[in-house]
């Protein structure tokens, strides 16, 4: 059955890219539809945060094409600064303004890239504090909080901006163990309510409970696609079973 192409929120076609003499994105191709919940893995330095950086254009990419949702990224800043109001990005360290209240964190992009009023960024911004469990931190700063909440702090500064995308570049990996487990259900709760996300992470029970498909990468290259019965019951490539191996035994 051909795939209705209005469906089809991400297109990436022979993606590379080089640091240098360095080629970290070997030909990435790639067909994400609306609502999909992607899980990127691999070991480290296989080119899986910086693919999923030129999906804003943190990072540039030098050959092939990416087009998100009807606009494709390129040199025309005016496209760049289209998809970026689009796409919310968590990283890995949380980015919070230190001097700024939780509330002030979130409030600020929104009144100043969506032009709210006051009233009606820091309504939402409650709102969004409210879904990921932390209303009462609302005017505390960033450092009185534990990482765990700093992080869900960052997913509400990246809802605050009404997304139709989320990225998330291995967005537990600077917590400690025991706050994982939060981070991972507000991210559950948001895959489970149709938001198209693509997620960079080592966390293999998130990805059997909400993947739609998983990609794993290495030096580069998309190894081996699937879904995730496919990818833990039967990976076809012998890379993939190796790192699988590895990884499930922590």
């Amino acid at each position: 059955m051909a795939k209705n192409k209005a469906d089809i929120i991400i297109s990436c076609t022979d993606v590379n890219k080089w640091f240098d003499d360095f080629h970290a994105l070997k030909g990435i191709n790639m067909e994400i539809k609306r609502g999909e919940v992607i899980v990127i893995f691999g070991p480290s330095g296989s080119g899986k945060s910086t693919f999923i950086r030129t999906l804003n254009r943190l990072e540039e990419h030098q050959k092939g094409t990416i087009i998100i949702d009807g606009v494709e990224l390129g040199h025309d800043v005016r496209n760049i600064e289209k998809i970026r109001m689009e796409t919310g990005m968590v990283f890995q360290q949380f980015n919070l303004f230190p001097h700024l209240t939780v509330l002030q964190n979130i409030t600020m992009a929104p009144k100043w890239v969506r032009k709210w009023s006051s009233e009606k960024a820091e309504k939402v911004a409650m709102e969004l504090l409210e879904r990921v469990g932390i209303p009462e931190q609302a005017y505390k700063f960033p450092g009185q909080l534990s990482g765990g909440q700093q992080q869900r702090v960052a997913i509400a500064r990246a809802l605050a901006m009404q997304p139709t995308i989320m990225l998330f570049d291995e967005p537990t990996s600077a917590l400690d163990p025991e706050m994982i487990k939060e981070v991972l259900d507000v991210m559950i709760q948001l895959a489970k309510s149709g938001m198209t996300m693509i997620v960079v992470t080592h966390e293999m029970g998130f990805a059997r409970a909400v993947a739609d498909r998983m990609f794993f990468f290495d030096e580069g290259q998309i190894v081996e696609s699937g879904s995730p019965t496919d990818i833990f019951k039967r990976p076809k490539q012998d890379r993939t079973k190796l790192f699988l191996s590895q990884i499930l035994q922590h």
